[in-house]
């Protein structure tokens, strides 16, 4: 009786085991934070309407990731992510004469041209992101350096304001490789967090004598390949960190990040045809003041 049993119990468990096989079990859903939901959309929006506006995305992202309490690890890779999707919305926005470029580069001097000054723009903040980013990093990013970033920024461009520049390129295809080489100078300066990429550029090119409709525009440019490998470099230094599980995350970052970015983009454009960038030196002012101030007393901790 006891040698049936014991064959009956083995027969049993290769049967449920043969079943196993054949019938894996689900896996669990995967279920969504509602509260990181709307961290990442709010994030997503942060990043949007101020990548490109002289106010510091990388300045506003440290402190609103701090305040959300998402400025660790997986934070900072989400970051490069939904940066991704604001460089979309300038492609979009620009894409009929992104694809006019890209496609007359062997038959248009004028598109060659401006490919060519894209890339010597690019140069300066690249090879000295390559030699110091790493240490700009470990000492820079902290609350004082970025507020103290945004005030100064902030008097640059209110002295830059002031100042009677004297206009030579009213045309984006008029500019010369020296021209470009002196906007991405300016551009480098960007790798002091709280100084703004994108302001400066446009003061910076403003400075140098470009209208201040050509140098949004080219910093509009600019940004496509600045951000895209920066953002590629960076993801795969953090690619051990890339997880499935984060992919609801992104996507509500993403699809916030490129629409804001999108209407900021469109907004900013005519708001540059009859104003200055004043107000913005304001902003500037008043929010790196708040931030020096809550810091010191204690009343935020808004990064280590």
């Amino acid at each position: 009786m006891s040698i049936l049993l014991v064959i009956l119990r083995a027969t049993a468990a290769r049967c449920r085991a043969d079943i196993i096989r054949r019938f894996p079990a689900r896996p669990e859903p995967l279920v969504l934070d509602p509260i990181l939901l709307v961290k990442a959309a709010l994030m997503g929006v942060v990043e949007g309407l101020t990548e490109f506006l002289p106010v510091s995305s990388t300045g506003h992202l440290i402190l609103a990731g701090a305040l959300l309490d998402f400025n660790d690890e997986r934070g900072k890779l989400f970051e490069i992510v939904i940066q991704s999707a604001a460089i979309l919305a300038v492609v979009w926005e620009f894409r009929a004469r992104i694809a006019a470029t890209l496609g007359g580069v062997f038959t248009d001097p004028k598109a060659r041209q401006l490919l060519v000054n894209v890339g010597i723009a690019f140069l300066p903040l690249a090879l000295l992101g390559l030699l110091f980013g790493k240490a700009l990093k470990a000492h820079l990013f902290n609350a004082p350096t970025v507020a103290a970033s945004f005030i100064l920024g902030a008097f640059v461009i209110l002295w830059a304001e002031r100042r009677q520049n004297h206009v030579r390129v009213t045309c984006v295809d008029d500019m010369t490789a020296l021209d470009a080489l002196k906007v991405g100078i300016a551009q480098a300066f960007a790798l002091i967090p709280g100084t703004s990429r994108s302001g400066a550029t446009i003061i910076g090119g403003m400075l140098f004598g470009l209208s201040r409709q050509v140098a949004t525009e080219f910093t509009f440019y600019l940004a496509i390949p600045t951000l895209a490998i920066a953002g590629a470099y960076s993801l795969y230094k953090e690619r051990a960190l890339l997880s499935a599980d984060d992919l609801g995350m992104w996507v509500v970052g993403m699809v916030f990040s490129f629409v804001s970015a999108f209407l900021c983009v469109r907004w900013l454009l005519r708001y540059i045809s009859t104003h200055s960038f004043v107000p913005f030196a304001w902003y500037r002012i008043a929010f790196g003041g708040v931030v020096l101030v809550t810091w010191w007393f204690g009343l935020v901790n808004w990064v280590d």
